[in-house]
C-alpha cells in the first residue's frame, strides 16, 4: 500500500504548481475599510521603496499569485490553516474585483483569527511552554489572559504593560494554579522569577536587543556591556522567586516592588536599574519599579519599541523581517529598509498599536501578492520579489490536515506539535525529520483520513452521487491545495482512477490520490 501510493505521488508529481513571469508595478486598489486613506497610503510607501530597490538591482519581480494561491497563503498567516473545499471554491468563482481585502477582513473578524493569533502571542511571550513542563503549568491562565487581549484588540503597548507591571501575590498565584483565571503574572513564573531570564527576554521580545550575550562578561565588539545587562536586569530585582510547581500548594513570597538595585552574581559590584538607552529612570514616590520600566519600554520616543514588533510582523508574512536578526536589530545594516522599518513603527504607534491596521497594511502590499516563483535568472534572495516558500509550523500542518481530512483529531494535537516542532528553524529553513516523514506517510492519523471507509471528507467524496471522477479529484485538490487541478493532473489522476470498473477500487484509488496530495510538499509548504 505505502509503495503504491509512493508510485502515485511520484507519478502524477504532485508538486508546487504555480507560474513563472514578469509582473507590472503594484496596482493601487482602493480599500473599502474605515481607515483605507492610512492604511493604504502606508502601504503604497512601503510599495514604491521595494519597486525603487527593485528597478536599482535591476530585478525583475515574480507574478502576482493567482487567487487561490492568495486565499491559501493569507488563510495560514490569518487563521493557521487552510481553507475548506467550499470556501476555496466559492472564492475562486467570486468575480468581485476587492475580493481580495473583503478576505482579510472576513477572516480578521472570525474566531479562527482569534485563536491564532492567541498562540502566536503565547509562543512570542512565554515559549518555555512549548519546551518545559513547568511552564505548561501555568501556560492555562497566560493563554486565557492573552485571548480576551486578542478579543478586546487591545494594543500592543496596553499588552506589555500589563505583563511588565501585573502584580504578583497570592491572588494570582492561585489564578495561575487554576489554569483558568486570566492573568499575565504565568511570564514571571515561566522565567523562574530570575532578573536575568526576564530581562534577556524583555529585551529580545519588546526591544529587539540580544542582551543576554554580555551577561557574564563584556564582549569587545557587543554594544552592551556587562554593567548594560545587570542594570536593565535591576528592573526585575524585586521579582520572587518563582516555582511553578508548587504555586498551587504554598504561598508565593513577598515582591519588594521598590527594589531599585541587584548585585551582579560573583562580584561584589552593585548596580542600579538603569534604561537601555542611557536615560535615568523617572523614580516618583510610590511608583513602583516595574511600572517605571514599563513606562519607558513603551514611550512613544522609545527607539526600540514599535520597530521590533513590526519587524517581527513582517517577518511572520515574509518569513524574514525587513531587518535580520529579528531579535538583534540593526537599522543601520539597511538604512533603507531601516528608515522603511521605522515608517512602519510611526504609523503604528499612531494607530495605537493596533496590530489588526498592521495586518491590513502588510497583506495589501504588491510584494505580499506575488508569487512564491521567482522570474528565471533572477537572484535567490532579490528583496521580496517574490514570496518566500516557507515551512509550515506543527500548528499549521496539524489544523489543515483537520480541516483537510475532516478528523476531529484534539486529543492528539499536543502529541502532533511536540513530534513536529523544529524549535531551531526558521520558516524559510524548515526540514522534515525521518521520523515526522514516516509520521506523515503511514501514521494512524492519515491511515484513518486516506481510508473511504474512515475518512470524513475522502468518505463523502467517494460517495456523493452528483460528482463524477473529475469532480472527485477537484474537491480533493480544493480541500487541500486551495486550487483546482491543472488539465494535465487532471488527465493523468482520472485515468489513473478509471482503470478499474469495481467501485471498491476506484474508492481505494482515491485514497491513493488523496495520501499522495497530502504528502506532497504543495501541501506542506506555505509559498
Amino acid at each position: 500500500m505505502l509503495f503504491r501510493r509512493a508510485w502515485v505521488a511520484v507519478a502524477f508529481g504532485v508538486a508546487l504548481g504555480q507560474t513563472a513571469g514578469a509582473a507590472d508595478l503594484p496596482i493601487k486598489v482602493k480599500n473599502p475599510i474605515s481607515s483605507a486613506s492610512d492604511a493604504s497610503s502606508l502601504t503604497a510607501r512601503i510599495d514604491a521603496v521595494l519597486a525603487a530597490r527593485w528597478a536599482e538591482a535591476k530585478i525583475r519581480p515574480a507574478a502576482v499569485a493567482d487567487d487561490g494561491e492568495f486565499l491559501r497563503r493569507v488563510s495560514l498567516d490569518l487563521i493557521g490553516k487552510i481553507p475548506t473545499a467550499a470556501e476555496a471554491r466559492d472564492f475562486l468563482d467570486d468575480p468581485s474585483q476587492d475580493k481580495r481585502q473583503a478576505l482579510v477582513e472576513r477572516l480578521l473578524d472570525s474566531p479562527a483569527y482569534t485563536t491564532r493569533a492567541t498562540e502566536l502571542w503565547r509562543q512570542l511571550l512565554l515559549p518555555e511552554a512549548d519546551t518545559e513542563d513547568q511552564a505548561r503549568v501555568v501556560a492555562g491562565s497566560f493563554e486565557a489572559w492573552l485571548r480576551r487581549k486578542v478579543v478586546e484588540e487591545a494594543g500592543y503597548d496596553r499588552i506589555v504593560r500589563e505583563i511588565l507591571t501585573t502584580k504578583l501575590n497570592d491572588r494570582n498565584t492561585e489564578a495561575m494554579a487554576s489554569r483558568l483565571d486570566p492573568s499575565p503574572a504565568a511570564y514571571y513564573v515561566a522565567k523562574e522569577g530570575k532578573p536575568e531570564n526576564l530581562a534577556a527576554g524583555a529585551a529580545r521580545v519588546f526591544l529587539g536587543v540580544r542582551l543576554e550575550c554580555a551577561q557574564c562578561h563584556n564582549h569587545p565588539f557587543a554594544s552592551w556591556k556587562r554593567d548594560d545587562f545587570w542594570g536593565f536586569a535591576a528592573f526585575f530585582a524585586g521579582v520572587p522567586s518563582q516555582n511553578p510547581e508548587v504555586t498551587a500548594a504554598v504561598r508565593a513570597p513577598r515582591e519588594a516592588a521598590a527594589l531599585r538595585e541587584l548585585t551582579i552574581p560573583g562580584t561584589k559590584k552593585v548596580v542600579k536599574a538603569a534604561h537601555l538607552d542611557g536615560s535615568k529612570p523617572a523614580w516618583r514616590p510610590r511608583a513602583e519599579t516595574r511600572e517605571v520600566l514599563a513606562e519607558w519600554i513603551t514611550a512613544p520616543e522609545n527607539p526600540y519599541f514599535a520597530k521590533a514588533l513590526v519587524n517581527r510582523v513582517w517577518a511572520r508574512f515574509f518569513g524574514v523581517g525587513l531587518i535580520e536578526p529579528v531579535d538583534d536589530l540593526d537599522l543601520e545594516s539597511d538604512p533603507e529598509f531601516g528608515t522603511l522599518l521605522n515608517d512602519l513603527a510611526v504609523q503604528f504607534r499612531l494607530h495605537d498599536y493596533n496590530l489588526k491596521y498592521l495586518i491590513r497594511v502588510v497583506t495589501a502590499t504588491h510584494a505580499y501578492s506575488l508569487s512564491s516563483v521567482a522570474v528565471p535568472g533572477e537572484s535567490s534572495a532579490p528583496m521580496f520579489a517574490y514570496m518566500p516558500v516557507r515551512g509550515l509550523s506543527p500548528g499549521q500542518l496539524f489544523d489543515s490536515l483537520s480541516q483537510a481530512t475532516g478528523a476531529d483529531a484534539g486529543e492528539t494535537r499536543a502529541r502532533f506539535l511536540d513530534l513536529f516542532a523544529n524549535r531551531e528553524d526558521r520558516s524559510t529553513e524548515a526540514q522534515t525529520t525521518i521520523l515526522q516523514a514516516l509520521t506523515m506517510m503511514n501514521g494512524s492519523h492519515i491511515a484513518g483520513a486516506t481510508n473511504p471507509a474512515t475518512g470524513a471528507v475522502l468518505g463523502a467524496v467517494t460517495k456523493a452521487p452528483f460528482l463524477d471522477t473529475p469532480g472527485r479529484i477537484e474537491t480533493l485538490y480544493l480541500a487541500t491545495l486551495t486550487r483546482r487541478p491543472k488539465p494535465e493532473e487532471l488527465a493523468l489522476l482520472v485515468q489513473y482512477v478509471e482503470r478499474t470498473e469495481s467501485p471498491e477500487d476506484r474508492g481505494k484509488a482515491l485514497a491513493d490520490v488523496f495520501w499522495a496530495i497530502l504528502n506532497g510538499p504543495e501541501f506542506h509548504l506555505n509559498h
